[in-house]
């Protein structure tokens, strides 16, 4: 039996193990815990439960103290909600549109957009592909509003196909639910947040500058008209226009050619010297080859086939 008096020397003898590896045994021990001083001197053992309950108490207050001062600061920050939602409605209401400048100041503008949309996002994205950076910086939120039901349709160039990170980007949007086409020119870059919020750059040219908050109800109409125009308009990003046999020769071409340039029959006959109703037999046999329901979209496609070059 061993006597809490007894030395490190006459345990290691009992035990039948070397005197370095009892005391190393013994620090351990007493680091967990489960070795105590004893009021009788030496050092006497202590059961886990007691031991886990006397190391792991001032711990677990920490944990406390911590949880206490995080309820409070979450509600002292909820109980601004109601000052915050107001100030909101009240800049909306004296300012139909306002201005926000600075790279930082916009992100953190589209940041809270994003994440108070209900029903629908529309977006305008001219240029060609997008940065690996944007795409990275965008993927997490753009899935998220998708995972909430939103609607999103995003509009973009024909250039940005030929860019693999872009196409990698929307063929995961439309993985999740988005809508993507794209056009051969757009106008500008434009965000539409449930038809209410429209977001359009200060300076296109610069876009770091800032923007623009719009929320005047007449000025939103047109720039959803405007979207709806180019969105009529547009292609599946993915599947684009089909392709159908060769490029047309001859009046064909002409007639394709000046069609696409926005010209009726009329003035496409008088042009070529044909008759108008020639000129509508070529216009259908176009349409017709190019799987398309417009002219303008027509056209579109000639031009993304390279048969306007």
């Amino acid at each position: 039996m061993i006597h809490p008096t007894d030395s490190v020397a006459q345990i290691a003898a009992r035990a039948g193990i070397p005197a370095t590896e009892a005391e190393a045994a013994e620090a351990r021990l007493t680091e967990l815990g489960l070795l105590r001083p004893s009021p009788g001197g030496g050092l006497v053992a202590i059961s886990p439960e007691s031991a886990a309950d006397a190391l792991l108490a001032p711990i677990e207050q920490d944990i406390l103290q911590r949880r206490i001062a995080m309820a409070a600061t979450r509600a002292r920050l909820h109980a601004l909600s109601g000052d915050y939602l107001e100030a909101r409605s009240m800049r909306s209401a004296k300012s139909s549109i306002e201005v926000v400048e600075g790279i930082d100041n916009t992100r953190a503008v589209i940041a809270d957009l994003d994440r108070t949309c209900a029903k629908s996002v529309d977006a305008l994205h001219p240029g060609g592909g997008q940065s690996r950076a944007a795409i990275q910086a965008a993927t997490p939120g753009d899935l998220e509003i998708l995972e909430r039901g939103v609607k999103a349709r995003t509009l973009m160039q024909h250039t940005a196909r030929r860019h693999q990170p872009t196409v990698g980007y929307v063929t995961t949007l439309i993985e999740a639910g988005a809508q993507v086409r794209s056009i051969t020119a757009l106008p500008s870059r434009m965000l539409i947040y449930d038809g209410s919020c429209a977001v359009l750059p200060l300076d296109p040219l610069h876009t770091k500058t800032g923007v623009a908050l719009v929320r005047d109800p007449t000025v939103l109409g047109f720039l959803q008209q405007l979207f709806e125009h180019y969105w009529d308009r547009a292609v599946d990003f993915v599947e684009g226009p089909k392709k159908s046999g060769t490029a047309p020769v001859g009046v064909d071409r002409d007639v394709l050619v000046l069609m696409a340039a926005g010209k009726k029959d009329e003035a496409i006959a008088h042009q070529l010297g044909m008759s108008p109703r020639s000129v509508s037999r070529v216009v259908a046999r176009l349409l017709e080859q190019l799987d398309a329901d417009s002219r303008f979209q027509a056209g579109a496609r000639a031009a993304l086939n390279g048969w306007l070059s």
